[in-house]
């Protein structure tokens, strides 16, 4: 097959472009992904070169060209699709032929002379796809998990200061899309920034496991090929290499072909995803209207909405970010059936397992950093709506139940209802509570719970049943 002159690929990636035309995504996608193969083949070059199977001349050059690869120098040059046969063998074939011809022209020599550093037997040396695949998978989606919390946690900090923004914005709550008891805006919101908070949490929680790698069990776990110092050397040139707190598995057979820890991860951004797609149900339910709809909150308008209805306008970005969590589900599910599906000493299906989890961490950063700076920052709150709405709400009637009692209540708020009036004004009318008395119980501190009870609610009097009527003559 013939090669161009100007690619640092060889005839292995050559194939590998003719037989995978699936995904036409090539593995540069996901430049977390070709870095941390520059991780890890210059660890193991280092590693090489004190157990004393490669050459100190070779090795300079050899890990000069995985700093290149690290860089991003290379990105253009791992063309081989994403998706391919061979549990990700056309990948690690890619990098060891990028690496080794960047060596050669760094040596001076031209690309293709192999007889002076060889792909296989020099860059790829004490190594198989099977441990250095996965282990440049994992070190991929930890730097991609690291740039997922951080806009993450940027979007938790915009929630909680529109929470402060709108702590003294009184609004009514609902449960089950009907009317519930009064809240302040900013609770909502503050609500948004604490589940946030606790994604980032569970995200960050997977790093660990991710450390574990199985580099040194070459093809089945069993180091076939690799000098028995190998694996304790390269783990050492691994942790300096990417700051990363790495450790080699306990049992590299059961770790070559385990898949687990990805199938935690992919849960983990599901639980994210899924609960910021509720979020953006929420805002889009706020905003709805802004006439016939909540109308509560005003979302930034970012385009036009219709090629046919003059000035409509749609909440795009939460929309973008719901079908988001739709493709991160559905890529869970990928994860999982690949798998199980895995056999024996090995899970060839790695190649799948990585789209998808890359896919998801990449798409869901962005998603996070579009939701806060095109729709979370200029939110507002419609106020005259808000305070309309709490005024001819019966819902603050719950606030009076343990004064008035249950039935007492129940009563007004239908009297309330459907005679279209204020409920406090039907508790004085009643004489159940002085206005002195209910607006205190009314105050938003009161209403949003911002305020505790701080005397002793009284003891309601008992409902004596009625007398028997006389029965005898």
């Amino acid at each position: 097959m013939e090669i161009p002159a100007d690619a640092y690929w060889g005839i292995h990636t050559a194939r590998a472009l003719e037989n995978f035309p699936i995904s036409r995504r090539p593995v540069s996608v996901y430049p977390d992904f070709v870095r941390a193969f520059g991780s890890v083949k210059k660890a193991a070059a280092l590693a090489n070169v004190e157990v004393g199977v490669l050459s100190p001349e070779k090795a300079e050059l050899i890990i000069a060209a995985c700093e290149d690869v690290q860089s991003g120098l290379l990105d253009e040059q791992f063309v081989v699709g994403i998706i391919q046969g061979g549990a990700g063998t056309s990948t690690n074939m890619n990098a060891n032929e990028v690496i080794a011809n960047r060596a050669l022209e760094l040596a001076g020599h031209p690309k293709g002379e192999y007889s002076f550093i060889h792909p296989i037997d020099d860059v790829n040396r004490s190594q198989s796809t099977n441990d250095v695949y996965p282990t440049a998978l994992k070190i991929g989606l930890c730097l991609g998990i690291l740039g997922l919390v951080t806009e993450l946690d940027r979007l938790r900090v915009s929630f909680g200061e529109k929470g402060r923004e709108f702590a003294h914005q009184l609004k009514v709550g609902r449960t089950q899309l009907q009317d519930a008891v009064p809240m302040t805006l900013g609770q909502e919101f503050r609500g948004f920034a604490v589940t946030l908070g606790e994604d980032h949490a569970r995200l960050r929680e997977t790093l660990p496991l991710l450390y574990e790698h199985n580099l040194g069990a070459t093809a089945i776990g069993t180091g076939i090929t690799a000098d028995r110092r190998y694996a304790e050397a390269v783990n050492r040139h691994l942790r300096a290499v990417t700051g990363f707190d790495h450790s080699t598995a306990g049992d590299l057979v059961e770790a070559t072909s385990d898949a687990g820890v990805f199938m935690t991860l992919s849960g983990a951004m599901k639980r994210s995803a899924i609960k910021l797609s509720k979020i953006c149900n929420d805002l889009r339910l706020l905003s709805s209207g802004p006439q016939a709809g909540l109308g509560e909150i005003n979302l930034p308008p970012r385009q036009a909405g219709s090629s046919i209805m003059p000035g409509k306008v749609n909440p795009v970005i939460p929309e973008v970010v719901n079908q988001i969590a739709f493709s991160i589900a559905g890529a869970d599910v990928t994860v999982t059936m690949a798998a199980e599906a895995g056999q024996l000493q090995l899970n060839a299906f790695e190649p799948v397992i990585a789209h998808s989890l890359l896919q998801s961490l990449s798409w869901l950063r962005r998603g996070c950093r579009t939701l806060r700076e095109n729709c979370v920052d200029g939110i507002t709150a419609n106020g005259e709506r808000l305070d309309q709405m709490v005024a001819s709400s019966v819902g603050v009637i719950t606030a009076l139940t343990p004064y008035i009692g249950y039935a007492a209540a129940a009563s007004l708020a239908k009297e309330a209802l459907a005679g279209r009036r204020d409920v406090a004004d039907l508790v004085v009318e009643r004489g159940l509570l002085t206005r002195s008395e209910v607006s205190g119980l009314l105050a938003l501190e009161r209403l949003s719970g911002e305020s505790p009870v701080t005397a002793p609610i009284p003891t309601l009097p008992p409902v004596l049943p009625q007398a028997a009527p006389p029965t005898g003559r």
